[in-house]
């Protein structure tokens, strides 16, 4: 791993790195069936966090606001119509997932 290199991701215009990431929530929104739980467990990350980090990156609305936006609709509506139950194998993989995340 390079440390102490500039990242050349800082480098991406942000209108570049804006339309992806307008693109991967719109991906996210039209792929209900990839759960969060499952993107948790492969990845370490979900809808939810990307609701996370837009509020962290400044968005000025709440955490249910951030969600509905990522989301497209209400968080509550969300679970209603398109989350389903996580198994405890799902769970598993999701926390030994999200404990590569932290960074020591």
């Amino acid at each position: 791993m390079i440390t102490n290199a500039r990242d050349p991701l800082d480098d991406l215009p942000d209108a570049v790195a804006a339309a992806a990431f307008r693109r991967l929530v719109r991906h996210l929104r039209h792929r209900h069936d990839a759960q969060n739980i499952e993107l948790m467990g492969l990845a370490g990350f979900c809808r939810n966090c990307l609701a996370d980090w837009i509020r962290e990156a400044g968005f000025d609305g709440d955490k249910l606001a951030a969600r509905e936006l990522i989301h497209g609709m209400p968080q509550d509506e969300w679970k209603a119509t398109r989350q389903t139950p996580a198994t405890e194998e799902q769970l598993a993989r999701m926390e030994a997932s999200v404990a590569k995340n932290r960074v020591e």
